[in-house]
């Protein structure tokens, strides 16, 4: 597990009872705390006209980490290509870099808007998403400045300055056009272990070496965890995502994180107290010693380079309590003279 590289995606979720707005310094004081903590990335996301996500502008949000952090690679987990043009994405992570060199990672994603209404103020359709390959090609060539060759186009500042590119996925489909990139993965286990280990699998046996963007498959596994100092507490931290997430999928849509009492207290359907269950199930969580071997048999399954912890608790407070507890168990090294209150 030495060898592995540990870091955090923060999705900018709003707690009950708080203004969107207040998500957003949470997600630059908590970056401060992982990159206190050693963690390698800090990444953030891009989620449209969702009240329980904060996290809209993920190149802004980005932006605003990095001027607050020193060391720690600032990310997006990620930039969702279909609802934007690839010459508007490659100036802004031009800009990024060009700010802050070598600390810029740009995540791509194939998401398009969460529902119909959504899509349509972004103007992304369901063929966007189809053409994603295009898009891609597109964006890549104004940081390589093959794109100008082509139509006159200069991507500026971008040209000549390509961030380290990475491709997320959920599934199979996803880790092969990582594949055909020669890009680095970043997968999560939306549909269970078994379907991730089958992408994963396609991924090195389909990945095209040699191209400057990568010359060897790079996996990075994306999971949620908690950790506390009991079982039973490091699943009350759990709870309050999962509910979000099992609420979404039956009313459409994602309400700010709740105390893990006050959902274990309600009267659920058949239905929620079923997906509630599913969504705890794709969660690592417990004690140290309960999270640790589940991580290290998960890291050893999917050949993984690099693990993406998701930690979004109800309480700011047990947030940082957990990322610390898993950066102690894996040996991160906190920076001197900045240990974490």
């Amino acid at each position: 597990m030495e060898s592995v590289r540990w870091s955090v995606l923060d999705r900018s979720l709003v707690r009950q009872g708080e203004h969107p707005s207040a998500a957003l310094p949470s997600t630059i004081e908590f970056a401060r705390a992982v990159e206190r903590l050693g963690y390698h990335r800090f990444w953030v996301s891009e989620h449209h006209g969702v009240p329980g996500v904060a996290g809209s502008a993920p190149t802004v949000l980005a932006a605003a980490i990095a001027a607050s952090t020193s060391r720690v690679r600032i990310g997006t987990g990620g930039v969702m290509l279909p609802n934007h043009r690839p010459l508007v994405v490659a100036e802004q992570f031009g800009v990024l870099e060009s700010l802050y060199p070598g600390r810029i990672d740009m995540g791509l994603g194939r998401s398009l808007g969460f529902t119909g209404g959504i899509r349509t103020a972004l103007g992304a359709h369901r063929e966007d998403a189809e053409a994603f390959d295009g898009q891609l090609e597109e964006l890549l060539g104004y940081f390589s400045g093959d794109r100008a060759t082509v139509s006159g186009v200069h991507a500026v500042p971008a040209e000549g300055r390509q961030p380290p590119t990475f491709l997320l996925a959920t599934g199979a489909a996803g880790a092969q056009r990582a594949a055909v990139f020669g890009l680095p993965l970043v997968i999560a286990a939306v549909r269970g272990e078994r379907e991730m280990r089958a992408a994963v699998e396609r991924y090195r046996a389909e990945f095209r070496p040699g191209s400057e963007r990568g010359a060897s498959p790079y996996v990075m596994v994306s999971v949620p965890v908690a950790v506390a100092e009991t079982t039973d507490r490091a699943r009350d931290r759990a709870v309050s995502e999962a509910w979000s997430m099992a609420y979404s999928r039956v009313h459409g849509e994602f309400p700010g994180l709740a105390p893990a009492q006050e959902i274990l207290s309600r009267s659920l359907s058949t239905r929620e107290q079923d997906l509630l269950a599913e969504s705890m199930e794709g969660r690592i969580y417990g004690t140290v010693d309960d999270v640790g071997p589940r991580l290290t048999q998960l890291v050893a399954e999917m050949g993984a380079d690099e693990v993406l912890v998701t930690a979004s608790t109800f309480a700011a407070a047990d947030q940082l309590d957990s990322i610390s507890r898993l950066a102690g168990w894996a040996g991160l090294p906190a920076q001197p003279g900045t240990a974490v209150s």
